[in-house]
């Protein structure tokens, strides 16, 4: 999955292993502070909902910041060039604005403690389930993909053999969620931002300096690569051919409607984030809190990997050299002195931890609230709850270590969490977002719906796309498809399944569909929420702005 050539082996010192120790200590100190505020289950999964907005959304925007989008998207801005900026620009800000906007306050309204609780509420138990154990498998592949990671650049860039890296980084993240739940993940997630931006913003300082500027970098590119490289639409149209091997039609429907919104909507290791906040209104703030940071992640991110272009021409050109996976390292190898590089390795293994920290931590709630307590054993005591989601986060740690090795057949990260978006995600936003909207829809179309969605994107993608059955150009552009094919079965089996079935009885969808209200949802904006720049249409509308404005210098 990530193969790093053996010539970056990088000169750390004592001083770099001081700052990496110091930064577990405060990992672990995190922990130990939360654990004063956990004494119920609802403090262990959700922090008691009593963070404030900023902590949230900081804690958001880490959660994903892990070091598979840090390796990976630097790899595609080497590979693809500008068009990795539509997996921020149009493939993230729209969704997280729709999610503060529309969908907290059915979720954070309705009370519930995760996403899969919120379909047993609109569907009932069959599509609570099915959700619930699927979420609950995605966690898990996705934790694990952070691991194998983490191991397998450990031991390229400082010599330290995979099975170390994995126990020691495993070791931590159990260690700090068991003893502080999310309130220690959530803090410990706004520690590693500032941690991950510390490392990747001289990184990406030094190494603008070391090419020239941006001048010099796009004088460069542009000669090597032509001037479509740097540009974020040209190309795109249907019909045409770009290293991306998507149009502008699959961008927009299959990265930037269906992908996207099905990530960040109903991904419940971001929504976690969101939920965990002291009230309604920082709960909708929390998501558009986190569009400003992420509209600017390309900077550190995509940047890098350019740059890296340009100081290796052979970035990716051979297979027994460097590689596209290779682009972050390369620079921290060739620009950063000691102390810095410390500091850099630090970020690096910062970002791993908030990854999988975010899926842990959301593992354990999912498996304890809503298919353990739900199904297996109900009506216990809080404190049975609360000891059983501390076992189940150790559980979810070694699964995670197991299925790591499942991503090592796949040559690209991204390619592969953007499968597994796809089978997942995607159907799951179809069935929320058709229940959310269209009262009559039954509680047997949000089960077959979900079935038939995740169905589809697997044969899409196993079957006409790997069995050469149908032509795609590249694997991102089979996601793409995926996506889009799960998003149209899965509503069009809703739609006839409903036709033919009985819906639930209007009385008890009051805050789960549009245009109905929970008493949670008349909730007061506490001191000082109502003040013009927290207003979350404020706030949304600002981030959609500035995203498009974004787009402006890449495309012409």
């Amino acid at each position: 999955m990530i193969t790093l050539a053996e010539g970056l082996r990088l000169p750390t010192n004592g001083l770099d292993y001081t700052i990496l120790a110091i930064y577990f200590v405060v990992v672990l100190g995190i922990g130990f502070a939360a654990k004063r505020s956990v004494k119920t289950s609802l403090d262990f999964f959700l922090s008691g909902r009593s963070l404030p907005a900023w902590v949230t959304g900081l804690a958001f925007v880490a959660a994903n910041l892990g070091a598979t989008e840090i390796l990976g998207m630097a790899a595609n801005g080497a590979q693809y060039g500008a068009y990795t900026v539509h997996w921020y620009w149009i493939g993230a800000i729209p969704a997280m604005v729709f999610l503060g906007l529309v969908m907290m306050p059915f979720y954070y309204g309705s009370k519930v403690r995760s996403v899969p609780e919120f379909l047993l509420h609109r569907f009932g138990p069959s599509s609570h389930l099915l959700s619930s154990v699927i979420f609950a498998v995605s966690s898990v592949l996705i934790a694990g993909v952070n691991l194998y990671a983490m191991a397998i650049v450990l031991q390229a860039l400082l010599g330290w053999p995979q099975w170390v890296a994995i126990v020691v980084a495993g070791v931590f993240v159990l260690a700090y969620i068991t003893i502080g739940g999310l309130s220690s993940a959530i803090y410990n997630e706004v520690l590693q931002f500032f941690v991950i931006l510390a490392a990747l913003i001289p990184l990406t300082i030094v190494g603008l300096k070391r090419v020239g500027g941006w001048d010099g970098l796009t004088d460069s590119l542009n000669s090597s690569h032509g001037d479509a490289f740097l540009t974020a639409w040209k190309g795109t149209g249907i019909g045409e051919a770009n290293p991306l091997g998507a149009n502008w039609l699959t961008i927009v429907l299959g990265l930037g409607f269906v992908m996207s919104f099905g990530y960040w909507t109903t991904n419940f290791a971001e929504v976690q984030r969101a939920l965990s906040a002291k009230n309604l209104s920082a709960a909708k703030r929390t998501p558009l809190i986190a569009a400003f940071p992420k509209i600017f992640i390309p900077l550190v991110v995509v940047v890098p990997g350019l740059i890296a272009l340009v100081m290796e021409p052979t970035l990716g050109k051979s297979k027994d050299g460097l590689q596209y996976n290779d682009a972050i390292p390369v620079l921290m190898r060739d620009l950063l002195p000691n102390g810095v590089l410390g500091i850099a390795v630090t970020g690096l293994l910062a970002a791993f931890m908030a990854g999988m920290a975010a899926n842990v931590s959301s593992f354990n709630t999912v498996f304890t609230n809503d298919i353990w307590a739900a199904y297996l054993k109900k009506g216990r005591e809080d404190r049975y709850y609360l000891k059983t989601g501390r076992v189940v986060t150790a559980v979810g740690v070694l699964i995670g270590m197991g299925t790591a090795f499942i991503a090592s057949s796949f040559s690209n990260i991204m390619n592969y969490l953007q499968t597994l978006f796809s089978f997942f995600n995607v159907p799951l936003f179809v069935v929320f977002i058709i229940g959310m909207f269209w009262k009559r829809t039954s509680a047997a179309a949000g089960f077959w719906g979900l079935l038939s969605g995740t169905v589809a994107a697997m044969i899409n993608y196993f079957w006409l796309y790997k069995q050469g059955i149908i032509a795609i150009p590249s694997e991102q552009g089979a996601n793409f498809v995926s996506s889009i094919v799960a998003f149209v079965v899965g509503a069009l089996v809703m739609v006839l399944v409903t036709l033919v079935t009985k819906p639930k009885p209007a009385a008890s969808l009051a805050g789960l569909v549009y245009g109905s209200r929970s008493p949670g949802m008349e909730e007061l904006p506490a001191e000082g929420d109502d003040a013009w720049y927290r207003k979350p249409a404020l706030l949304g509308w600002g981030a959609v702005v500035l995203a498009a404005v974004c787009y402006i210098p890449f495309s012409f």
